[in-house]
């Protein structure tokens, strides 16, 4: 196929500034985890640092389709559909360095961030448990009138072996509310392989019990990832009830930083889903003739020096203090989201 009729079949699925759009987040999204990952291992981070790579077109394709309003409630490897939902860089380093400046002024660290005033919830670390806050949030909209709303959150192969995931699936389809559900299979459950995980031949067959319509991407395709969440987003918000979005893909490191992935059985390295969904993103825009490889480079420079700056200065910003800490909640009028987030 010549390059000018391969570029004209993506753009009937997808446009060339919204595929543009999504892999700048998505490299984005790596050269910050690349820097929050450094940071952990000169023992400037406390806790987990857990990274999204090979995961980023399906997290990058979910956040650029929600709208304002919408609701996102991201897991542990979602900093690409953080970031494209609206999160920055700066708030990212503020809460992973501990900053009283962030918009969890330094109370909690990492993944547990957000602002929900705003649609956009802090992760609870329970597997599964966003699925119901997102269902009874949805809920809540409803009883307010409000339409045309999207809730999304996602989860991991392992997380659909949880009690939260098929209550909260099953509360979803029987109200029918706009939720999607994205699942990253990628293949383990920290460390538990597939085969031991669930029994079924394909995780979708876990919606046919409760009527839950599915989709299926190919999660190292951001063309595919971005056709079919737009789909999916679209057919929640105009009343099809919840969607479930599956994108088989393979976590490219460890569970953690603190993880050395030696449980990783190497032969599924061979396997398709195994593609860094990031280099294979660059190398479609080079096909289409929309960016070039030198491009490419020089985006990730640029936020490479970005966030090396962004770093520096969180380093000098103040931690909090437990003496003068009044430790009333985030909800609280003095505390409420972006008031002192500056």
């Amino acid at each position: 196929m010549s390059s000018s009729s391969s570029s004209a079949n993506l753009a009937m699925r997808v446009s060339k500034e919204l595929y543009l759009k999504t892999f700048r987040i998505m490299l984005q999204a790596r050269v910050l985890e690349e820097k929050l990952a450094s940071l952990y291992r000169g023992g400037m981070i406390k806790g987990g640092v857990f990274l999204g790579r090979g995961q980023e077109a399906l997290s990058a394709a979910l956040g650029v389709h929600l709208r304002p309003g919408d609701i996102y409630a991201p897991l542990i490897r979602d900093q690409a559909g953080r970031m494209a939902f609206g999160d920055t860089a700066l708030d990212t380093f503020r809460t992973y360095l501990g900053s009283q400046l962030g918009s969890m002024r330094g109370r909690d660290g990492n993944i547990h961030r957000g602002r929900p005033s705003e649609g956009y919830y802090a992760m609870i670390s329970h597997l599964g448990a966003m699925i119901p806050v997102v269902v009874g949030a949805l809920m809540a909209r409803r009883f307010r009138g409000e339409t045309g709303v999207v809730g999304a959150t996602c989860i991991g192969d392992g997380g659909t072996s949880t009690g939260a995931f098929h209550e909260g699936l099953n509360a979803a389809a029987v109200e029918k509310v706009p939720l999607v559900l994205v699942i990253s299979n990628n293949q383990y459950a920290y460390s538990t392989p597939n085969h031991r995980q669930f029994a079924c031949e394909s995780l979708a067959d876990k919606a046919a019990g409760y009527g839950v319509a599915v989709h299926k991407v190919d999660g190292v395709d951001l063309e595919d990832c971005l056709a079919g969440l737009g789909k999916a987003v679209d057919a929640a918000r105009q009343g099809g009830g919840p969607q479930l979005v599956i994108g088989e893909i393979l976590r490219l490191v460890g569970h953690g930083e603190h993880d050395d992935f030696s449980y990783l059985n190497q032969a599924l390295k061979n396997e398709p889903f195994a593609k860094d969904c990031l280099a294979a993103a660059e190398a479609k825009l080079a096909e289409m003739g929309w960016a070039s490889a030198e491009e490419c480079l020089a985006w990730r420079k640029e936020y490479m020096a970005e966030y090396d700056a962004l770093a520096a200065r969180v380093q000098r910003e103040p931690a909090p203090d437990p003496a003068e800490e009044s430790w009333d909640a985030l909800s609280e009028t003095a505390l409420v989201d972006g008031k002192q987030n500056s």
